[in-house]
């Protein structure tokens, strides 16, 4: 049994553990919450048995093994920091930090105490990602690769009134690439490795945050194309562009559907059945490095971490988005 803790009470939070009750290892101990009010509802929302307001009596339990933090992006490197020098393991939801230094002194600390740090990156873990990876070689050369997430958020029309929430403020280290661009640039960093060079471009709110951007990644005989949003919508799938063939995939942050189509005008579907709620397959996978002493994804690895953020930075570099976390860790 791994004793699990908490900490973010929001819908994601819930999607973690209710695909985390699904391995029989996962045990639900305690939830974190700043207001004990929030963490005592949360608590009997979801049968955890403990709740913690204070960081540091939570990294200090004997109760707990691991945490799962789904707090604000901003948040993440602090709380995981103090949590792994109390021995906790820990999965962070993505992006894994705000930026570079922060991800890298994380996986200073994970190794110096000797635990597993994994970014919560459920695309990688989908089964219907790794039948993507097998099929790979069946398109020939690859030529691009074209992702994007665009999804308007629920809480733009407030912040067109004047209500600025988390998502779309600095101070958060919101916005559209840190909040739904990663999706699109993982996977891509999965297949591919790191590029050569980025052009990024967004679109600037009045908060600091990008509502909507793009980034072309040159790998050398092939590009990347990566949108994102959260000021509007978008329908288009995911394709990975071969000289033999096209592979579409129906969204990049949840791939369920996944053809390809060849040259030749034959269509082939490789999609595999995917039995579990999509978050099920980044717990196992955790759960999984834990009980067997393992102390880092080859999915979702430090490195594959490590080079998303520093894409991510460079975009941010070059449309100008900065952060009052990039004043810490300095």
């Amino acid at each position: 049994m791994i004793r699990f803790a908490t900490i973010g009470t929001n819908w994601i939070t819930e999607a973690f553990i209710r695909a985390a009750k699904q391995v029989p290892s996962f045990h639900l101990q305690a939830v974190y919450s700043r207001q004990k009010e929030t963490a005592d509802a949360f608590a009997e929302k979801t049968g955890a048995t403990q709740t913690f307001t204070n960081l540091h009596e939570l990294a200090a339990s004997e109760s707990i093994d691991a945490v799962y933090i789904a707090s604000p992006n901003a948040f993440h490197a602090e709380q995981a920091i103090v949590l792994m020098n109390h021995g906790k393991h820990v999965i962070c939801e993505k992006p894994l930090a705000s930026n570079v230094k922060e991800v890298e002194t994380m996986i200073e600390t994970a190794r110096k105490n000797d635990v597993v740090l994994m970014e919560a990156m459920k695309t990688t873990c989908l089964p219907n990602f790794q039948t993507i990876q097998h099929h790979l070689p069946k398109i020939g050369r690859i030529r691009r690769y074209v992702a994007s997430y665009c999804q308007y958020s629920s809480r733009y029309d407030a912040f067109k009134q004047g209500t600025i929430a988390n998502a779309f403020h600095p101070d958060f280290s919101s916005g559209a690439l840190m909040d739904l661009g990663v999706y699109c640039l993982y996977p891509l960093v999965v297949l591919f490795g790191e590029p050569k060079s980025i052009q990024a471009h967004s679109v600037r709110l009045s908060s600091g945050v990008d509502g909507e951007g793009s980034i072309i990644l040159d790998y050398g005989g092939m590009d990347a194309v990566v949108m994102y949003s959260k000021i509007a919508n978008s329908y288009t799938p995911a394709e990975i562009q071969g000289e033999e063939g096209t592979i579409v995939i129906d969204t990049i942050h949840t791939p369920t559907l996944v053809h390809i189509h060849y040259r030749d005008g034959r269509k082939e579907d490789i999609s595999v059945p995917q039995p579990h709620e999509p978050m099920y397959y980044e717990a196992l996978e955790f759960m999984t490095l834990i009980e067997r002493g393992e102390k880092e994804s080859t999915i979702n690895s430090h490195a594959r971490s490590l080079a998303t953020i520093k894409i991510m930075e460079e975009a941010r570099k070059q449309t100008g988005i900065v952060f009052p976390a990039d004043e810490r860790f300095v």
